[in-house]
């Protein structure tokens, strides 16, 4: 198929280069030319403006977005709007608030152009790896981007059938799973991250304890002067809490088992917040994933050694580096 692909950063790069292995053609765009020179090197149809390669995609043309949500998002959706024509098709795959997206697929809509919303996971490995892909929007045109879907994603894998699986059709064993409407695809996104943070603060504060368990305010008898990256990959071999983000944070601690590197201030991108409005506005408990996204609040004022393991995990699985510190 062919591909518009807007925003080249950490991920849209990496996507648009495993979409060309997979054989499909892609015109590439970005407000800094030199990354838009690196992928024309490598196969890609490199242009110089919005007109440009909506001129160079066949109809009906599909355009992915991947810029940051908020503004960037905003504007460029408005200049495709005026640019598209009828059954057109616009793809988001950055992190958007959900109710953005039900309201761009209702103004979109009315010009007769589709909106899709793609939640998208993978990081800076997706490009071997895969993407994960959460789908929202008209279901017929989800199915015709169902090539492009299918190889973004990670496939099959070595990964054991879940007992059961064959008995239930779709392509979620796959890694892609079309959710339902406008917004389905980034809600359920929003909750995948709103989730990550529990899990990865659950992590951080685990170490944060093997760190501090040699304090001189404990019993010499009970004092233990552990080897957190031992643990951590001790815990990759058959350990029930074994995960990526586990890999990830062993890795971190094998470079530097003091992590101090990283000073500690983790940012939210946005997710978190969304995940905990969501939560309220269900009247859901959620107690672990809005304290995990109040602690990020607090990192950014005073340091322990868990925000360091959280930064390091964010930087090992998104490319995520620290801001300073605002306190």
């Amino acid at each position: 198929m062919h591909l518009g692909m807007i925003g080249l950063g950490k991920m849209g790069a990496n996507m648009v280069r495993r979409l060309m292995r997979g054989g499909h053609q892609c015109a590439v765009f970005d407000v800094n030319p030199e990354h838009v020179r690196r992928l024309a090197v490598e196969g890609a149809v490199g242009t110089g403006s919005i007109d440009e390669l909506i001129g160079r995609l066949s109809r009906p043309r599909a355009v992915w977005m991947m810029v940051p949500a908020g503004n960037s998002t905003e504007t460029t959706v408005q200049a495709l709007t005026q640019r598209l024509e009828p059954d057109d098709i616009v793809i988001d795959g950055g992190n958007s608030y959900y109710k953005d997206d039900v309201r761009r697929a209702k103004s979109l809509k009315d010009r007769g152009l589709h909106y899709v919303d793609v939640g998208t996971s993978g990081g800076t490995w997706g490009l071997d790896r895969g993407y994960c892909l959460m789908i929202g929007g008209p279901e017929p045109v989800v199915k015709h981007l169902d090539p492009i879907l299918r190889t973004l994603a990670p496939g099959r894998g070595d990964i054991p059938r879940t007992p059961g699986r064959d008995r239930l059709q779709g392509s979620a064993e796959d890694g892609y799973l079309y959710c339902g409407p406008a917004g389905a695809g980034h809600f359920v996104k929003m909750i995948h991250n709103g989730i990550e943070y529990g899990l990865m603060q659950a992590y951080a504060e685990g170490f944060d304890i093997f760190r501090h368990a040699n304090s001189e305010h404990l019993p010499k008898d009970m004092r233990y002067d552990l080897n957190l990256p031992d643990i951590a990959e001790v815990w990759r071999r058959g350990s029930v809490v074994g995960s990526w983000l586990l890999d990830l944070t062993a890795a971190a601690l094998v470079e530097n088992p003091d992590l101090s590197n990283f000073a500690g201030s983790v940012e939210d991108s946005g997710e978190g917040r969304w995940t905990v409005m969501a939560a309220i506005e269900e009247g859901v408990r959620a107690d672990v994933l809005s304290a995990s996204l109040y602690t990020r609040f607090r990192s950014r004022q005073d340091h322990t050694f868990a925000e360091k393991v959280l930064s390091a995990m964010r930087y090992k699985f998104g490319g995520h580096v620290e801001r300073p510190s605002g306190g």
